[in-house]
């Protein structure tokens, strides 16, 4: 499989790389089963996997770690995220200092591991001096417990204040984003991912099946898909149809859907070939859930779509548009209700 730079790291990482969300309660509960999947992605050419402490409450990082055991870890870039609440403690989740140093112990354990290869912030934490995370996580560089450090769902104001920030303190520099990118949610095209570019960073999308929209399940002449794990099922606002934007995305999908027939390949195959064949982007995050779901993802790494078929997937959603914004990830506190002047 094609490797790509993370960035200006010089650290290269598969064009896909194995998103473990869906391993644990949220998903796949069966450990054997995950752990086979996870070893066909590695015997596939992956090199590269992410998770979170947050994803099932470190079951999946626990999955991840009993699957690098025995001498595979050494040849896998390994990424792990904090932010999410873990337990009931109000200080367990964030930014802040207290938490990072003491999380990043956990992360460690779970994965069975001395270091993780890119610890990422899992979201903006505008409570939290942005200062006091990046010299948190800079400090874990120093100490060897992790190699790079990054972030995900970031805005593009955060992303140049968080590299001002590491010049102007001496700080280790994010190298990474990790935002949501699909044919449905192309909002980062925007300004994202030139953002990212400028500073030279490596840019790690999720979701580019857009949460299973792109999957081929979502037709106009089918019956909405149930929810296939505990994770989405929470996501209501992604996936109510009674929603005018989930109507669009539904049209949309459908146009996908004939788009890439006529164009002889899967949907699935077209989606993540689409978010791999942006300049800005190092390595498109896949999340299977099952083996099947991995055998249909793993063939859009040699897709290469050509310029008649991205100006037919413009037509359908514009250049840097969120078809439903609630798709973009994170929305800003300062656009709640209850933060307007009125």
């Amino acid at each position: 499989m094609e490797h790509r730079n993370l960035g200006r790291t010089g650290v290269s990482v598969s064009k896909l790389c194995l998103g473990a969300m869906m391993f644990g309660a949220w998903g796949n509960t069966d450990h054997d089963d995950s752990i086979r999947i996870i070893h066909a992605a590695l015997d596939a050419g992956i090199t590269f996997i992410d998770t979170a402490d947050v994803y099932s409450q470190g079951e999946s990082e626990e999955i991840v770690g009993k699957a690098l055991a025995g001498g595979r870890r050494d040849s896998v870039v390994l990424a792990t995220k904090v932010w999410g609440q873990m337990g009931e403690d109000p200080n367990h989740r964030g930014g802040s200092r207290r938490w990072i140093v003491e999380e990043v112990e956990s992360s460690l354990k779970r994965l069975g591991t001395d270091h993780i290869d890119l610890y990422q912030i899992h979201r903006p934490t505008p409570e939290t001096d942005l200062e006091e995370t990046l010299g948190a996580m800079s400090d874990l560089v120093d100490q060897g417990k992790v190699r790079y450090i990054g972030h995900s769902t970031y805005p593009p104001s955060l992303i140049a204040e968080a590299q001002w920030l590491a010049r102007d303190r001496g700080l280790h520099r994010f190298v990474s984003e990790q935002p949501p990118y699909s044919m449905l949610a192309r909002g980062i095209e925007a300004d994202v991912l030139p953002t990212c570019e400028k500073y030279g960073m490596g840019v790690i999308p999720w979701s580019p099946l857009s949460g299973g929209w792109l999957s081929g399940r979502w037709r106009k002449d089918a019956d909405a898909p149930a929810p296939t794990s505990a994770a989405r099922a929470r996501l209501t606002d992604r996936y109510d149809l009674s929603l005018p934007a989930n109507q669009r995305k539904l049209d949309a999908a459908e146009a996908y859907a004939l788009l890439a027939e006529e164009a002889g390949m899967s949907l699935i195959e077209m989606a993540i070939a689409f978010v791999l064949n942006h300049p800005a982007i190092t390595s498109a995050i896949i999340g299977p859930r099952t083996m099947e779901q991995l055998v249909s993802q793993l063939p859009a790494a040699d897709r290469v779509l050509d310029a008649e078929l991205l100006d037919r997937i413009d037509a359908i959603v514009a250049p840097g548009t969120n078809v439903n914004p609630a798709d973009g990830g994170w929305a800003s506190p300062a656009l709640e209700p209850a933060a307007r002047r009125r």
